[in-house]
């Protein structure tokens, strides 16, 4: 603030005052000096002329207010009390700028960081865990973090820098501009998911090759909303029956358990397949009634992308290859 008498800016106090510029080259020098306790040896050291090295040393007692950092003895040199007060601020300068150099290396080469990801559910019944454990085994210093969402929260996330990748979906072809996917999101194609219809062992068409959406008009139906819209089942509407919900169910699982105990059928995208058990049947819907939902990762355009995201792209779909060629089901 103004002095009264002067009407000058009142000198900064030293907490207010701002840190002095300082070169890594000099606390470089001055903590070889420190170490050797000799400007000739600091020299021979780093490469230098001892002229160069007392430059070097200068330069840093002029930028910390121009007091001596070091005694001349008559043989070699010993820090004087603001070089003992600098020698620990200095070596955790440096120990902060290797490790900083360390990490961003690490960064660099896929061997350490952090990749955040979203997926949504079905995606994590197979295709993610194979994914994960793959990529684990290649990058196995690389930390993954991963959140489950539905589509728009996923690419909302993406979109505010939450999420480095999202695993999302899309009924019937590529996402919309609506969702953004054409302007905000690189969107990378990793393959098209068929669906089927869950029914309970001893269902009249548990034998079919496959099953048109209209032979299910008069079923009950296990769902996870109580409408269809923004749901699988959004696909009956345009097959001329609205489905009769049953049963409101969550859980990919407990669905399975509704279908086992004869109380109604249900959609099961071909991700979900694997987990799918015994005593109910899947049969495939014919894809002119469902087409198959195509399944991405996407990353937000127009923002540097983690290095870690390509080797993770590369290991869903070294994953989606796995689950193809280990599932019974078709599809």
């Amino acid at each position: 603030m103004p002095n009264s008498h002067t009407g000058r800016a009142a000198p900064a106090t030293p907490a207010q005052a701002s840190p002095p510029d300082l070169s890594t080259v000099w606390l470089r020098v001055f903590l070889d000096v420190s170490r050797h306790g000799s400007f000739t040896v600091a020299a021979r050291d780093l490469g230098w002329t001892q002229s160069a090295v007392s430059r070097q040393i200068s330069s840093l007692e002029a930028a910390l207010g121009g007091d001596p950092l070091f005694d001349r003895l008559p043989r070699g040199v010993r820090p004087t009390a603001h070089g003992r007060t600098l020698l620990p601020h200095a070596e955790a300068t440096m120990a902060r700028l290797h490790a900083m150099q360390r990490e961003l290396t690490a960064l660099r080469d896929v061997t350490g960081g952090t990749l955040r990801f979203g997926a949504f559910a079905t995606a994590d019944a197979a295709l993610v865990p194979r994914a994960i454990a793959a990529f684990r085994a290649r990058h196995p210093g690389v930390t993954l973090t991963r959140e489950e969402g539905l589509t728009p929260r996923l690419l909302a996330r993406l979109g505010d820098g939450e999420l480095d990748l999202a695993i999302v979906s899309s009924t019937g072809g590529a996402l919309s501009a609506d969702s953004g996917g054409t302007d905000a999101y690189e969107l990378h194609h990793l393959l098209d998911e068929a669906l089927y219809v869950a029914v309970p062992a001893g269902h009249p068409l548990a034998d079919h090759a496959s099953v048109r959406l209209h032979q299910l008009a008069d079923e009950d139906w296990i769902s996870g909303s109580a409408q269809a819209e923004g749901t699988l089942l959004e696909e009956a509407h345009r097959h001329g029956f609205r489905p009769r919900v049953a049963h409101v169910v969550a859980e990919w699982t407990a669905k399975q358990g509704y279908v086992a105990a004869g109380l109604g059928v249900t959609l099961v995208p071909a991700l979900a397949a694997e987990s799918v058990r015994p005593d109910i049947t899947l049969v495939p819907v014919h894809d002119e009634d469902a087409p198959p939902r195509a399944v991405y990762a996407a990353t937000a355009r127009g923002r540097a992308a983690p290095p870690a995201v390509q080797p993770f792209l590369a290991a869903l779909r070294a994953a989606d290859r796995s689950r193809r060629s280990s599932r019974i089901m078709p599809g």
